[in-house]
């Protein structure tokens, strides 16, 4: 799907990608012709196609975090297609925070000298938008929301594998935390209610929401204590 309002210069598209329910994010400025790659993988070839029929130049890759799944490598015996191939044939930063360096570097081959490292709160400027690097640990040490910011439009969440429509991600993983991811999407729930949420994953038949509309549906971000939420997680 396409997100693009009238007198808007953000380029926002969601591609549905690889058979795990994975989505992966195109967002830039229109009037830049630029954009971000976020979380590439399953479908390199088709990910470049659709930013070369937009007529988008491809600046930079934006990992949410380093899972295969969602920057490629092997996974249960298979390869997934990923950040490596997409670099070697456009030679852009891969953004990541810093919490996430190691996995990324171990899972895809990729090296240091390829990475734009942040903190949460760092921002990525294209044209009129600007893209602010939400920290939000939890599902990995590292993970990250992009929120793409302009002026008089409600803010496009890309929210990885941290919040989902109805959902969250797991935090049963050798670099979770519960008690972060508890933490993070109450930061998360303090952007305004127009905030258009945007999931790493399908979890329900909704492929976008809101952060008023998850705040009233969302049960994980309906609990009102940490112990709450830990008792949905199973601990």
């Amino acid at each position: 799907m396409s997100s693009q309002t009238d007198n808007s210069d953000l380029y926002f598209v969601q591609l549905a990608v690889g058979p795990m329910g994975n989505l992966a994010y195109l967002v830039g400025s229109l009037s830049a012709r630029e954009c971000l790659i976020v979380d590439p993988a399953w479908s390199i070839d088709g990910l470049l196609e659709q930013t070369e029929q937009d007529d988008m130049a491809v600046v930079g890759v934006l990992a949410t975090h380093y899972h295969q799944d969602h920057v490629g490598g092997t996974f249960q015996g298979q390869h997934i297609e990923g950040v490596d191939q997409l670099l070697a044939r456009r030679p852009v930063p891969l953004h990541i925070n810093r919490n996430d360096v190691e996995g990324l570097t171990r899972i895809t081959g990729v090296s240091d000298s390829q990475l734009a490292v942040h903190e949460g709160g760092d921002v990525i400027e294209l044209g009129a938008v600007r893209v602010r690097l939400l920290h939000t640990p939890g599902h990995t040490a590292g993970s990250q929301c992009c929120l793409a910011e302009e002026a008089g439009k409600p803010a496009h969440l890309v929210s990885g594998d941290t919040l989902f429509v109805d959902s969250c991600g797991r935090v049963d993983l050798p670099d979770s935390d519960p008690e972060a991811m508890y933490a993070s999407l109450c930061d998360l729930k303090e952007l305004p209610d127009d905030t258009l949420v945007f999931p790493g994953h399908l979890s329900s038949p909704e492929a976008y929401s809101t952060i008023g509309a998850q705040k009233r549906s969302n049960p994980f971000l309906r609990a009102t204590s940490r112990e709450m939420f830990l008792s949905f997680m199973g601990y």
